[in-house]
């Protein structure tokens, strides 16, 4: 009887061992709550989030045209010009009204100053300096209708003032409306120079009659 419950507790003792290995060579049981699915990246960003930059409408505030060409403006073709020298004169000048008349038949705009020269004859070269601008008045903008005028204040300085002066005769003043580059021509007799750096006329912007 001792012979047998040895072997059986043998026995007994070898099963428990056994499964004691067995036990200790599978897989070790994930900690509770843990989950087996992957893990997801949080730096995604959903498609539902506010457009990129690749996606967004160009602004429409940077595209400009260029600014229209004046129209109205007061050309050669449709003035008259004439001079006033009632204004006297002082020490050695003569003050003059450069009047510009609105000649055509529709209405037009004269702003600024007309460019002057002393000139030989109607169809010849400029002499000597053009005037010089005397911007004390204001430069305003003028609505000529037909038949009306608008001056200028000429004065024109004796080219016997200056002992260094080449002196030319000028049959008169070429007149060059603002933004024109055709001209009038007013015949006056004066002395010109000829020299450059000697300005006997200055010219102040147009003003309404």
């Amino acid at each position: 009887m001792w012979t047998q419950r040895i072997k059986t507790g043998l026995v007994t003792t070898t099963a428990a061992a056994s499964l004691l290995l067995l036990a200790a060579c599978g897989p070790s049981p994930s900690p509770a709550g843990s989950s087996s699915a992957p893990p997801t990246s949080s730096s995604a960003s959903p498609t539902s989030a506010s457009p990129s930059a690749s996606n967004s409408p160009s602004p429409s505030g940077t595209a400009t045209s260029a600014a229209p060409a004046a129209e109205g403006q007061c050309k050669a073709g449709s003035l008259t010009a004439a001079t006033d020298s009632t204004g006297g004169g002082a020490a050695g000048s003569i003050y003059e009204k450069l009047i510009l008349t609105n000649s055509g038949t529709t209405p037009c705009t004269l702003e600024g100053f007309a460019g002057v020269s002393l000139t030989a004859d109607a169809n010849g070269a400029p002499i000597g300096e053009p005037a010089t601008r005397e911007t004390t008045t204001p430069v305003t903008k003028i609505e000529l209708a037909p038949g009306k005028s608008a001056w200028a204040e000429l004065r024109y300085t004796q080219a016997g003032n200056y002992g260094d002066c080449t002196k030319v005769p000028a049959a008169g003043y070429r007149i060059y409306p603002p933004n024109d580059t055709a001209s009038l021509f007013v015949a006056e007799q004066h002395d010109a120079c000829s020299n450059a750096g000697i300005k006997l006329l200055t010219i102040t912007a147009f003003q309404a009659v």
